[in-house]
């Protein structure tokens, strides 16, 4: 048998597995990852309101269950765990499906003042990932939201907020900004952690600004995620005329290709005066580059953006002229970005571990038993549906190479050396006791699933298994 390690149980992780136990007959897969939930950005980066996207867990769920498949979460891989060399020792391939955890920076002054968010922070925030700053443990178990009394302590996002800017007119831009407008109506039968449910229902949010260096023919955001945006209760959205017909696409986008075109489309429909009696609003902006979060009061208070203009070139240049828009909150959502993994070589520029159709390069040089599969492989490009030829390429090239890799000998079970090494995985027993504590935690809420926020009940729930 050749024993292989994916490292990540994300898409990318799931869909390697998938391939290699589909492929070979001969292969067994442990699949690790350092959180003890499998899923990756399906369970911790999709909006809890997209439920269909996060239906993909039933699929990947089937993966996990094979029997030549093993997830072991809790496992680190890198300076606070497992190193990579230890990997190689236990297995004969091992397989890096990290994505990319790093948030691009804007870097310009006032970026780090309080109130100013990655957007991925945000996320992980109401996604209830277990690193997320300052999730406090699950709320005693009263009836209903409306017996929880004041908002917890975690609602620093939120205390205080008007007016939030969010930087970006990607997916995720759209997803942060549609969260904002939600009310707790439409959250509720989410999984949505209580405490962030509770923040987002009593927040004070009722102008929220997604903001856009270049044109909305250049915009990133898939049409489907926009229209979104216009069928959310007591909400309006506005496009500035102005700003839209700066586009040089705007005033005819039959050319331009079908997505692009039918954002143009919608926007169009929204180019004037809001509704009225709205409960919130929210402004999409155009050409407009940040330049400065400023301060108010030892917090950002707006930010200033210098007008832009298209170059001709597909890009934009400066004008010179500013303005200040209002905001006690700001998201950038500007991209990702890989980083490095201990152990392995890293290319900078790219933000990307170098490899050869999968296989990790060091120094230029093909190494034995080590390959990468996802956004290290490949950076942060496409959607899900992505990672599947990707995996696939990187499969191919492993089992390629499958008869040299097998000739060597490896630990009969990696995660017994694991434990002897005083690291304690998450099987997959553990990781359905967890399913079943948030299933009991939404019931006695008078909701349905939520999530544990934190790993102190995370990894209590785990430790239930066999309970």
């Amino acid at each position: 048998m050749l024993h292989v390690a994916v490292v990540g149980s994300g898409p990318s992780g799931c869909y390697t597995a998938q391939s290699l136990v589909q492929q070979d007959p001969r292969v067994r897969v442990d699949v690790l990852d350092r959180l003890p939930c499998p899923y990756g950005l399906v369970r911790y980066g999709v909006a809890p309101d997209h439920e269909k996207i996060k239906s993909l867990q039933n699929t990947l769920r089937t993966v996990l269950e094979h029997d030549r498949v093993r997830f072991l979460g809790g496992v680190p891989v890198g300076p606070d765990g497992v190193p990579a060399a230890r990997l190689r020792e236990l297995y004969h391939a091992v397989v890096y499906c990290v994505g990319a955890a790093a948030d691009r920076r804007l870097g310009i002054p006032g970026e780090d003042l309080p109130g100013s968010w990655s957007a991925t922070e945000f996320v992980s925030w109401y996604s209830a990932h277990p690193d997320s700053p300052g999730l406090p443990a699950p709320p005693s178990l009263p009836a209903s939201p409306s017996e929880q009394g004041e908002a917890p302590a975690d609602d620093g996002f939120l205390r205080g907020v008007r007016s939030a800017v969010v930087i970006g007119v990607g997916n995720v831009a759209v997803d942060v900004a549609r969260m904002l407008a939600r009310g707790v109506t439409e959250l509720s039968p989410t999984d949505m952690p209580h405490a962030a449910l509770t923040a987002l229902a009593a927040s004070g949010v009722t102008d929220i600004h997604m903001v856009g260096r270049r044109g909305p023919s250049q915009a990133r955001f898939t049409t489907k995620e926009l229209r979104e945006l216009g069928a959310l209760p007591d909400t309006g959205v506005v496009a500035d005329p102005a700003e839209l017909a700066l586009d040089p696409a705007y005033p005819d986008p039959s050319a331009l290709p079908a997505p692009q075109r039918r954002n143009v489309e919608v926007l169009r429909g929204w180019a004037g005066p809001p509704a009225p009696d709205v409960r919130r609003l929210i402004r999409l902006r155009f050409f407009l580059r940040p330049v400065e979060l400023l301060a108010r009061a030892g917090r950002v208070g707006a930010v200033r953006f210098e007008r832009t203009v298209p170059d001709g070139r597909g890009g934009v240049t400066g004008t010179g002229r500013f303005e200040d828009v209002e905001a006690q909150l700001v998201l950038r959502s500007v991209g990702y970005r890989g980083v490095p993994l201990e152990g392995l070589p890293f290319d900078a520029v790219t933000g990307t571990v170098p490899h050869l159709a999968g296989r990790v390069l060091r120094e230029g040089v093909v190494a034995p038993g080590e390959y990468v599969a996802g956004w290290i492989k490949r950076g942060p490009t496409g959607v899900i549906g992505t990672n599947r030829p990707c995996a696939k390429e990187t499969v191919a090239s492993l089992l390629e190479d499958a008869p040299a890799l097998a000739g060597r000998d490896v630990a009969g079970d990696p995660s017994a050396a694991l434990r002897a090494e005083g690291i304690e995985p998450v099987e997959w027993a553990g990781w359905r006791a967890i399913e079943r504590a948030e299933a009991e935690l939404g019931a006695s809420l008078g909701r349905n699933v939520v999530k544990l926020p934190d790993w102190e009940s995370l990894m209590a729930a785990a430790r239930n298994a066999g309970a």
